[in-house]
């Protein structure tokens, strides 16, 4: 795959109730004619599924729209917006799909997704009540977005939940959203975290899972779910890996699937020394990248894996404050230094199989 490959921007404006999925469509249009020679993998949206609940729903992102419980904003209505924006990037996504396998696949040879942001939910105890709440927030994390690509409707978990705030789709739009199938699905997967029901418990609503009525911890019976990492809420769970992956690939037909986003995070203001010396990126790529190896055995249909990052780089919210790159960045100077991971990343691609690969970490931590 040619790691130069550039996503299809998104459009802010396309997720706003009312305007056209024609206006992406050709926005598309004008990508696919000018850089169709030389792109091969397109994807139409990258992470619409966190970028809606951010915007929409907490009023964490522009244009900063949301109502309690979820947030308070000065405008916005959270139990509405954010389905309205997401119905319209599924219908966006599905013209410029449309338009490019009608077009120009056959001429030009490459291939269309889109790329899902996905955190894994344990439940918090066996409970019925959080062992649904652990569906229910993949229904409401994975579900929303790929089952109209590929069923034409709205899980049955939303539905159930936003009754008349989810929009439906007319017949001609689940026709144009089911002959439209994506070439792939690319996950952007990180973490996993532990759902507690909210809707037979009190709970706070504010957070990420609040619109699934449910409440996401990362600790169970005083014990951490897995190592933090830089960001908040995130942390080290390596076997989520395997388990993201088999999900989509159960349930979405075998689709082939790329990890088109993994890495771990380290606070900026870490020592250089660690900074450079960054065995713990190395243990998280060589563990998750063992769970997705076991995916792949047991039939997954992955296509290919993307680390993020190759350098480090201003991070949505975070600005600089994060570092996610196989290269440390002096931003003063832009001189890139390779860390550690760097170079057990390069032996890894260049051993001779992917067990080889993976025992390079013993032997790259100890130089």
């Amino acid at each position: 795959m040619d790691h130069s490959v550039p996503y299809l921007a998104v459009l802010e404006s396309s997720q706003e109730a009312g305007l056209e999925e024609e206006e992406f469509e050709y926005y598309s249009d004008v990508c696919f004619n000018a850089f169709g020679d030389r792109v091969r993998f397109w994807t139409t949206f990258n992470e619409p599924n966190l970028s809606t609940r951010h915007q929409y729903i907490l009023g964490e992102f522009p244009p900063n729209h949301c109502s309690p419980p979820f947030g308070n904003c000065s405008s916005g209505d959270s139990r509405r917006e954010p389905y309205a924006a997401a119905h319209n990037i599924l219908l966006s996504h599905a013209a410029a799909v449309h338009n490019y396998k009608t077009n120009y696949q056959a001429k030009q040879g490459g291939s269309i997704g889109i790329v899902i942001a996905v955190k894994w939910y344990e439940p918090l105890t066996n409970s019925t009540e959080d062992v649904r709440a652990a569906r229910r927030a993949l229904a409401f994390e994975v579900d929303w977005f790929l089952d109209p690509i590929f069923f034409g409707d709205y899980p049955r978990e939303m539905r159930e939940i936003l009754s008349s705030n989810l929009p439906k789709f007319t017949p001609e739009e689940k026709k144009l959203l089911q002959n439209n199938k994506v070439d792939f699905i690319g996950i952007n997967h990180y973490t996993a975290i532990y759902a507690k029901d909210c809707i037979y418990s009190p709970c706070t609503l504010d957070t990420y899972e609040g619109n699934a009525l449910v409440y996401a911890i990362g600790r169970r019976n005083g014990k951490i779910i897995g190592k933090p990492t830089a960001l908040h809420g995130y942390f080290v769970v390596p076997e989520a890996m395997e388990k993201v992956v088999m999900y989509v690939n159960d349930r979405y037909r075998n689709t082939t699937i790329y990890i088109t986003e993994n890495g771990y995070s380290q606070h900026s203001d870490t020592s250089m020394e660690d900074l450079i010396n960054d065995v713990e990126r190395v243990n998280y790529m060589h563990d998750y990248l063992k769970y997705l190896s076991s995916a792949i055995r047991k039939g997954a249909n992955v296509g290919g894996y993307f680390a993020w990052s190759i350098v480090d780089n201003f991070e949505w919210v975070y600005g600089y404050t994060v570092k996610f790159g196989l290269y440390q960045v002096d931003f003063d100077t832009q001189e890139r230094i390779p860390r550690m991971s760097a170079k057990w990343y390069r032996d890894f691609l260049t051993s001779s199989s992917l067990t080889d690969g993976l025992q390079v970490r013993s032997r790259r931590a100890d130089s």
